[in-house]
């Protein structure tokens, strides 16, 4: 791809309840074709944001790699592959430091969307992600080196629940 060659990801939330909002990740590709990637789990719905406490609004932001604060530096010492800095949101109305990473519950984001191969329903229990370190290497594998080659990453997020 060139240089200003541009990929979209789509986050499609699919259940919220009082604690977390669940998603389905997929990478956009032409005539409208789509591939599921992996779940994502988020911090719930609130008409009036609390810090950390908030999902994201719907819409299309772009991602690049962030290298400032304090996860970066971590991620690096933790994760062999992870060399390039948290693939971070950009503007991203009354947010900051919005980051995609692995987490398994609620608990283990402030407004952050965390990855996992695979999810428990949030009707009956809290929703929660497992195998999220996995996941999460999958997408920064495919997503940071893009963002290397200069390529413009975008993911909208819709909700349909």
């Amino acid at each position: 791809m060139t240089a200003k060659a541009k990929k979209n990801y789509e986050l499609v939330r699919f259940s919220s309840d009082t604690d977390s909002t669940l998603g389905l990740l997929f990478r956009s590709h032409a005539e409208n074709k789509i591939k599921f990637l992996c779940f994502s789990l988020e911090d719930e719905h609130r008409d009036i944001k609390i810090p950390g406490e908030t999902r994201v609004p719907a819409g299309t932001y772009e991602i690049k790699l962030q290298t400032a604060g304090r996860m970066a530096p971590r991620y690096a010492e933790k994760f062999p592959w992870h060399k390039h800095g948290m693939l971070c949101l950009q503007s991203v109305p009354n947010f900051t430091g919005i980051f995609i990473h692995p987490g398994e519950t609620d608990e283990h984001t402030d407004g952050c969307i965390l990855v996992g191969n695979w999810v428990r329903q949030n009707i009956t229990k809290s929703g929660m992600l497992k195998e999220s370190v996995e996941a999460y290497q999958r997408i920064y594998e495919e997503i940071a080196p893009s963002l290397l080659a200069g390529e413009r990453i975008t993911l909208t997020i819709s909700d349909i629940a």
